[in-house]
């Protein structure tokens, strides 16, 4: 500690290279040790670090710190994931700024293009995590298009394509119409926004003056429409079932059905059903096996010939022509266009303004659009062929669950789990990309498909090199499913396979339960036997001060990094204005900016923004991130960088005896400090082992600040100044022990400070057995070291010297004052607290007497049955008025227990515990009264 002030920039600089450097990260492949390990959640390779990442990754070291000074084989194995729309996005805007598409330079010139991005700009997220502390095995750091991975991602596919659970066909997708991808559910944002109803005439074929209201949001969709669906129960359509109606401007017709989907009394109780163009009505037409009808291209504009599939024959069955004046068209404009000519023809029956959830491209922010197209898909409840297992896919991740082999953390997630599971579909794996890991499949003149490990197999099933290789991409989540084994050497039955498979636990977003954890449990299960992690931790999603989702689209969002070292105000304003979704906001949001960091952010420092994290880490859904709390925790870093200060100055060239044959002498206070470490290692293990993170930065806060700091060492001056050079050394000894052992209960969530201090605290205290805090071992707790009965006398303390302190304030008393004190009562009951109280309580002499004088006319204060005066001169009429009031509110008390008590059945039918302290608070509450009448009567006379 060669600084006299706290400054986490140096240390932390220092200490994570010095760390990283001693190869402290790595695991020790002892068999013999209990294995922990956990799988990063990989970030995308375009990410920088946010506020989700410092919460997930915080929480994620903090376990491993801990697991680690357990003396566990701890591996902790990081990697990028290859985020293959992200990434596609950002080569191509680099492009575009040149004037140049991807097919200007062609698959293979944009491919090199893009990882040579990657290799320049990729290894952002990794300095961040540094920076943040992050004590991952970067030897075994991973991404997920590297050639391992590759080669994996190639045979896993190859295998469910032979065993039949991996097949092409035509499906509904999310479909981008500016990327021209199929994307997946968590890529869609399902946004309020303001639109329109539009009730349309379906007049009934065999009687056009009869027709049926069918209200919708996308007029635009009748152009497909194949059916009218009503529900079968509802007594207004029954002899409408089974005719037919024209679907407005297109010259067919269509049948009228019956399907549950419907609901009776929402709108007119009538439905269009357009299968090609909407998930629900999808499986409404599967349901009644109607035909389907695309009507869009892949861009959304209205084909010139609709297509016209089958759901048995899953392929086009026939077409159809649409209506010339809106072949060609936008979405949007074709919409306009049929309102106008509904209108026209006296079909639009009203318009009315409508609040709906409109699904937007998360990366382009357009509306997507449902469609038909041809895809890759995961079987998930089909069995597999040439395997033993008879269990499908979906089978195993919910059998590993159901048997609670793996187990989440709160346990109510299990529920969210199981919803998803319950409502399975086959996972669409393929994307319309070129940035990813391309499909391994080829095809020939014919259109077969050969499925192969490369080029070379393809060409010897097909049996001829006029071959071509699907141009798709497989999905991002697919190898992200595979990374709790593809990182350990599979399909080896390697060391890393056998120590660290399954990994301890996973932590994660509750918003991927489905799309990475449900995957990952699916395909470990399948190819290896054995589940991916034994339990899975979800944590809150880290939201602004107002509660508000932080989004770089919205300009709300707080950089970690600026939090551990700091921004001015205009780059901040930069930061929060660029990229918003509404530009015209930009002037708000410097305005909102400004108000909440008039001068930028300060430095914190990372153990400060740790701290925060970890606090947050309660088993909630969402954390409001506020500003102010990281700053109470730098505050905190200040306090334990200053108690260590104290602690030296005391210590150093001193005879502090840390050796265990040497007798000393502990006072009641050095006892009841040890007492509250041993409870404080019980709290902090504990919460640890079931990831309370946020208990432990509480426990360890309470302990530091208000027992060690405030009470501990205050009291230890006293110590310190007595006569016998025993209590001296005692002290020295205990203020050395008790804080060298805190620092490595603090040391998971606050690393950096808390090895600065301990490499100068260590060695004083005779402790260090190794040369970092993070490899040293965790304190075990002793339950035989918790006494009782000096936390009692030390509570006797605490009273007294709060009391005299509330006694000096309510009498107006200068700080500097020092009153002698008279107690009434036995000198000998308080001799072991006596000789601290002058100097905490500040105190000129401590003098006892058989009783308080009666002519003294001072405010008396009580502890149990101490009571006690500040002997001076006091203003009568002040104290006076000070008593009426303190009785006044112990009368308002007494009243409210009295009826509690009084209520009828309430003694009987109560805990009786909960009554007998009832009681009892009423007995001491009388007491107090009693005493503060007779202090008026003495004043009054």
């Amino acid at each position: 500690m060669e600084s006299a002030k706290y400054e986490p920039h140096s240390i932390e600089m220092k200490w994570y290279s010095q760390w990283e450097e001693e190869g402290y990260f790595q695991p020790s492949m002892d068999m013999q040790k209990s294995p922990f390990s956990i799988q990063l959640p990989p970030p995308n390779v375009t990410g920088v670090l946010h506020m989700g990442h410092a919460f997930n990754q915080t929480i994620m070291d903090a376990l491993v710190r801990y697991h680690r000074m357990k003396g566990e084989n701890v591996c902790w194995i990081p990697g990028l994931d290859h985020s293959g729309i992200a990434t596609q996005i950002v080569v191509e805007r680099q492009l575009a700024n040149e004037g140049l598409t991807r097919y200007d330079l062609g698959r293979e010139a944009f491919l090199e293009r893009v990882w040579g991005w990657k290799n320049t700009s990729g290894g952002t997220m990794e300095a961040q995590m540094k920076k943040l502390g992050c004590s991952a095995d970067w030897t075994r750091e991973y991404f997920t298009m590297d050639d391992i991975r590759a080669k994996i991602v190639t045979e896993v596919f190859v295998r469910l394509y032979e065993e039949g659970l991996i097949y092409r066909g035509k499906r509904l997708v999310n479909w981008d119409p500016v990327l021209k991808t199929a994307i997946s559910d968590l890529e869609v944002e399902n946004i309020e926004e303001q639109g329109f109803m539009w009730s349309i005439k379906y007049p009934l074929k065999d009687n056009p003056e009869e027709f049926l209201v069918i209200a919708t949001t996308r007029p635009e969709t009748l152009l497909g429409d194949v059916a009218v669906a009503v529900h079968p129960e509802d007594e207004r359509y029954q002899e409408w079932i089974g005719k037919e109606v024209e679907v407005p401007l297109t010259g067919r017709t269509v049948p009228i059905i019956a399907d549950e989907y419907v609901e009776k009394d929402f709108g007119t109780g009538c439905v269009k059903i357009t299968p090609a163009h909407d998930f629900n009505d999808y499986l409404v037409g599967q349901r009644n096996n109607t035909p389907l009808i695309n009507i869009f291209d892949l861009q959304a504009k209205v084909l010139t010939e609709a297509e016209v599939y089958s759901f048995q024959a899953n392929t086009q069955v026939d077409s159809i022509v649409l209506p010339e004046e809106f072949q060609n068209l936008d979405r949007f404009e074709a919409r306009k266009k049929i309102v106008q000519e509904l209108t026209n023809k006296k079909l639009l029956v009203q318009t009315k303004p409508h609040i709906l959830m409109t699904p937007r491209g998360d990366r382009t922010g357009t509306v997507i659009e449902p469609l038909l197209t041809d895809q890759w898909f995961v079987a998930m409840d089909r069995t597999p062929k040439n395997k033993n297992s008879n269990l499908s896919l979906g089978d195993q991740a919910r059998r590993s669950v159901d048997s609670k082999e793996v187990s989440f953390v709160p346990e109510n997630w299990v529920n969210t789990y199981n919803q998803w599971m319950n409502q399975l579909q086959d996972w669409c794996i393929s994307r319309q990309l070129w940035w990813g890991h391309q499909i391994p499949a080829w095809y020939d003149k014919e259109g077969n498909i050969f499925v192969a490990r490369s080029e070379e197999d393809a060409i010897l099933q097909a049996g001829t090199q006029d071959i071509e290789r699907d141009e798709d991409v497989l999905d991002t989540w697919f190898s992200s499913a595979l990374v709790p084994f593809s990182t350990l050497g599979w399909p080896e039955d390697s060391d890393e396979m056998k120590a660290f498979l399954p990994s301890s636990v996973l932590v994660t977003g509750h918003e991927i339960i489905f799309f990475w954890v449900a995957r990952m449990i699916m395909m470990t299960t399948h190819f290896t036997g054995k589940i991916p992690f034994h339990k899975v931790y979800i944590h809150g999603i880290v939201r602004d001060h107002e509660g508000k989702k932080m989004s770089k689209s919205e300009g709300n969002v707080i950089d970690p990094v600026d939090i551990i070292e700091g921004v001015d105000l205009e780059t901040l304003l930069k930061k929060r204005t660029t990229g918003l979704r509404q530009p015209e906001k930009a002037e708000q949001i410097k305005k909102e900016t400004k108000k909440l960091f008039p001068n930028g952010i300060d430095a914190y420092g990372a153990d400060a923004l740790r701290y925060t994290m970890a606090s947050y880490a309660s088993l909630g859904r969402s954390v409001n991130f506020d500003l102010k709390r990281c700053e109470g925790y730098r505050n905190f870093c200040n306090k334990i960088w200053n108690a260590t200060r104290f602690v030296l100055m005391n210590v150093e060239n001193q005879d502090c005896e840390q050796e265990e044959n040497i007798e000393l002498r502990y006072s009641f206070v050095d006892q009841w400090i040890l007492s509250r470490l041993e409870e404080t290692k019980i709290a902090v293990t504990e919460a640890f082992e079931t990831y309370r993170l946020d208990l432990a930065t509480q426990i360890l806060y309470e302990f530091v600040w208000n027992e060690y700091c405030d009470w501990y060492l205050e009291l230890a001056k006293v110590q310190l100044k007595d006569e016998q050079e025993i209590v001296q050394k005692t002290t020295r000894k205990v203020l050395l022990q008790v804080l060298e052992v805190t620092l490595r209960l603090l040391h998971p969530i606050m690393p950096f400070i808390t090895e600065e201090i301990w490499q100068t605290i260590a060695p004083l205290a005779h402790a260090k057995k190794q040369n970092s805090i993070m490899v040293s071992s965790w304190p075990l707790s002793q339950q035989d070291n918790i006494d009782e009965k000096s936390a009692n006398k030390m509570e006797l303390l605490k009273e007294l010297v709060n009391s005299i302190r509330n006694l000096k304030v309510e009498m107006g008393l200068k700080t500097g004052v020092k009153p002698p004190l008279l107690i009434e009562g036995k000198e000998q009951e308080l001799k072991d607290i006596i000789p601290y109280l002058p100097m905490i309580a500040r105190l000129s002499d401590v003098e006892f007497l058989s009783q308080l004088p009666a002519d003294l006319e001072l405010p008396v204060g009580i502890v149990g049955k101490i009571k006690f005066v500040l002997k001076v001169e006091i203003d009568k009429e002040a104290e006076t008025q000070r008593l009426n009031k303190e009785l006044e509110k112990l009368n308002k008390t007494r009243e409210k227990l009295e009826n509690k008590l009084n209520k009828p059945g309430y003694q009987e039918k109560a805990p009786q515990h909960l009554v007998e302290k009832d009681k009892a608070e009423l007995s001491t509450l009388l007491n107090k009264i009693k005493d503060i009448q007779v202090q008026l009567a003495q004043l009054q006379r």
